[in-house]
């Protein structure tokens, strides 16, 4: 594939970057036009409420889906543009790690890793092996490449399928909900997994998350969403600083009927708002 080419801003690469996207489910316009740029080395983290945008946002930048009008730009390459073969390349350079860990319950932990060099490498059975330990040592789950995923707890299986994700040594990270349905204290084990991998690998990663605690306290940079729109993009102190009603409705848990004035609740009503 060759360099890849980047666009530079504010000293670093942007390598991601999105243009007034807009996606929409039949007569439901699910993202207005977002926009947003992520730089080389950060963890951005984009969070909202249920109904947000932020798994349609994430289906764009993974290219499980391309939008109705916009641009997706990845490691240089719009989205929009690759064919097949380019497509597949390029996602050589991207892990995911899945909400649900989607592991293959029929394969064994070590198995489920090496899945991907298995596809894309020619190597021979006892380096992959060899690279599937190292990956499972860096999340914490050295030793356990013999177990199936039946066997695994909520946790080591979100850790599992983050040592898939980074298997093939890719320069983006994505993370669904990796928080999701686990307890304070492993949610708290998995946050700092993921501050290490951005600091070891120096890799970008972007999580989706409606968990604010985590999302806090991982983010170089928020993305906040809001019914198909972003309201903010800044740092962890400029959102918490921020003066719109929304956001802080969001941070602070607050349901929006209780700060909605009777002007604002009857144009929602009538189709005006």
């Amino acid at each position: 594939m060759g360099a890849l080419p980047l666009a530079v801003a504010e000293g670093r690469p942007r390598v991601i970057e999105v243009e007034n996207v807009v996606v929409r489910y039949g007569e439901r316009t699910i993202l207005k036009g977002v926009s947003f740029d992520i730089y080389d080395g950060e963890i951005m983290v984009i969070m909202g409420g249920s109904g947000s945008g932020k798994s349609t946002l994430l289906r764009q930048l993974i290219a499980l889906e391309t939008p109705d009008a916009g641009t997706v730009k990845v490691l240089g390459r719009d989205l929009g543009r690759l064919k097949g073969p380019e497509l597949a390349e390029l996602r050589k350079h991207m892990g995911v790690a899945f909400q649900g860990g989607a592991l293959f319950s029929s394969m064994t932990v070590g198995e489920n890793i090496m899945l991907a060099l298995r596809e894309h490498t020619d190597l021979d059975e006892r380096t992959m092996r060899i690279m599937a330990r190292m990956k499972l040592e860096v999340v914490g789950l050295a030793g356990f490449e013999g177990l199936m995923p039946s066997e695994l707890s909520g946790g080591m299986t979100k850790r599992a399928a983050f040592a898939r994700a980074i298997i093939m040594d890719p320069k983006l990270l994505f993370c669904d909900e990796p928080s999701a349905g686990l307890d304070p204290i492993v949610a708290a084990e998995l946050d700092d997994l993921i501050l290490k991998l951005r600091d070891a690998l120096g890799i970008t990663i972007v999580v989706v998350t409606h968990e604010l605690e985590s999302a806090l306290k991982i983010a170089d940079r928020l993305i906040v969403l809001d019914r198909g729109e972003i309201l903010m993009v800044g740092s962890v102190e400029e959102v918490r600083a921020s003066p719109n009603p929304r956001i802080q409705n969001l941070l602070n848990r607050r349901s929006e009927e209780a700060t909605l004035d009777a002007d604002a609740y009857l144009r929602r009503l009538t189709g005006e708002g």
